[in-house]
């Protein structure tokens, strides 16, 4: 898992001008460019690293920056981060993956605005805590609160990024139902060993699985595996 900066699948696409001048001048012009990486700063908005055709490398834009190459500007709208993008990062620890069974699959987000927008899928980000040395301060491994983000791209000529819980997609081959799910949010720990099985107690490879009944059988094992380490078991219990 990459720290802070990942690749992902390259974008060529445009980047619209003004964010390569602090949105201070230059409105309403584009240029060609490669987005070729992400940044991920846990509260912030995904941000995309791109190349321009000049070599010069521009780091940390948000997805509103950029739209399809094949559009013309001025058929694009001007979209803001909040409504192509729900969630920040949810930690420095990114995973970009492209899963085989999205790969060219179109589908449709619900805005902010109560509107559908259609698009392709790209990629997928996700994000983890790395290791229990480090403090997790984050939310990305809590079943209610974690979000991924698939990146879209739209068919209105921009780029989303959007979670599960905001995207219906359509295979040919399996999707039957467009009605809105009202499924609810997952708030389980799964755990395949919380199931109350110990191993049995030999040094057999094809060991046996037994139940544990109760507390009180597994504190009389306790009891009795402690007694065997104990000094009133030693015969150098005086040394």
């Amino acid at each position: 898992m990459a720290y802070l900066n990942a690749n992902i699948p390259p974008i060529y696409c445009k980047v619209r001008k003004e964010y390569l001048y602090d949105l201070k001048e230059h409105f309403d012009e584009s240029e060609d460019c490669v987005i070729f990486g992400i940044t991920s700063i846990s509260g912030r908005a995904i941000l995309f690293n791109i190349m321009l055709p000049n070599g010069a490398c521009f780091w940390r834009l948000p997805i509103s920056a950029f739209f399809q190459k094949q559009f013309d500007r001025a058929n694009v709208p001007n979209m803001q981060t909040h409504e192509l993008e729900l969630w920040n990062c949810f930690s420095y620890w990114p995973s970009v993956h492209r899963f085989d069974w999205l790969a060219g699959i179109k589908g449709k987000f619900l805005g902010l605005n109560k509107k559908f927008y259609h698009g392709e899928y790209l990629f997928t980000l996700d994000w983890a805590h790395p290791e229990t040395n480090i403090l997790d301060t984050e939310h990305s491994e809590i079943p209610q609160e974690h979000k991924c983000a698939h990146i879209l791209a739209l068919a209105n000529g921009n780029y989303a990024a959007q979670p599960n819980n905001r995207i219906l997609w359509h295979v040919n081959s399996y999707t039957t139902d467009n009605s809105w799910p009202d499924y609810k949010v997952q708030n389980t720990y799964w755990d395949a060993e919380d199931s109350g099985m110990v191993t049995e107690d030999s040094d057999k490879m094809f060991y046996e699985m037994e139940e544990v009944k109760d507390n009180k059988r597994t504190y009389e094992k306790y009891k009795e595996y402690a007694n065997d380490l104990s000094f009133e078991n030693d015969d150098n219990k005086d040394d």
